[in-house]
């Protein structure tokens, strides 16, 4: 009976702990370029833990990669959600945001460059172990983590959630030091089936330890609600993939960055 009421006490002060987020606007350089990310953590964190990199998707950086920064930081991450396009810069519209992707799509150095900048931020951050560090990304966002990855970066583990999977630089054999999770609209038609056969021979010609998961039924942006419900837009939410992708994410780091050990990471567990 004791035992059962410390357990209730223990997980209703982790309850509290866990809404208690420190969230911040963090402005950092890659160059001349002045980036603004989105810092977020757990305010009871007292000591350097594991961290996550958060790339959104081609619009920039906006509320919803936010919402995943705060997200990770319940789970018990310190999560930056990095700005790939530079300070205030938003598209309002497909056609501007395929233009402000497209100079990093046709430019991997570039990408790999900008991205880096924010792993630069994060892994200096007084509450990061900098050996421990794993990056999200989103549609262009999961394109640029892998592309992180590929560079031979050093992090522990990427997650891609319905990002393209080709590139001009394939990986090399001993290059990539991540671990790496594609988790993959199995119905995403702007993702070739020759794209995804071509990226799973990369990475086991590049020696990578990775995983690709299908989701059936999934389309493009199926993590993300303000894409409707109209798959035959080939752009649609799936709440169910993006329940089971989150939870695979979460195992994913689980296993490569080590269990956070903060109070609110162990009310999310036990809820």
């Amino acid at each position: 009976m004791r035992w059962m009421l410390a357990v209730v006490v223990m997980l209703g002060c982790a309850t509290q702990a866990q809404a208690e987020l420190h969230t911040e606007p963090v402005e950092y350089r890659h160059g001349d370029t002045v980036l603004e990310g989105y810092l977020a953590y757990d305010s009871h964190l007292e000591k350097p833990g594991p961290g996550v990199l958060v790339v959104h998707e081609w619009k920039g950086l906006n509320e919803y990669a936010k919402h995943r920064a705060e997200q990770l930081a319940q789970l018990g991450y310190t999560a930056l959600a990095v700005d790939m396009y530079g300070k205030g810069i938003q598209a309002k519209d497909h056609e501007e945001a395929a233009k402000l992707s497209g100079i990093y799509r046709s430019d991997r150095q570039l990408m790999r460059a900008r991205i880096q900048a924010g792993l630069d931020v994060l892994s200096h951050h007084p509450l990061v172990d900098a050996r421990r560090i794993g990056a999200i990304g989103y549609c262009f966002g999961g394109t640029t983590v892998l592309e992180l990855a590929r560079s031979g970066a050093d992090v522990a583990g990427v997650v891609s959630f319905h990002g393209g999977l080709a590139t001009p630089s394939p990986a090399s054999p001993g290059t990539v030091k991540a671990r790496v999770l594609v988790c993959h609209g199995a119905a995403d038609s702007y993702v070739s089936a020759e794209e995804v056969a071509a990226f799973e021979a990369e990475m086991q010609q590049a020696g990578v330890e990775y995983r690709l998961i299908r989701y059936d039924g999934a389309v493009h942006s199926f993590t993300v609600p303000d894409a409707g419900n109209d798959s035959s837009r080939g752009v649609a939410y799936h709440p169910e993939a993006d329940r089971a992708s989150w939870e695979a994410m979460r195992r994913f780091f689980e296993e490569v960055l080590g269990a956070p050990s903060s109070v609110a990471a162990l009310s999310t567990q036990v809820e």
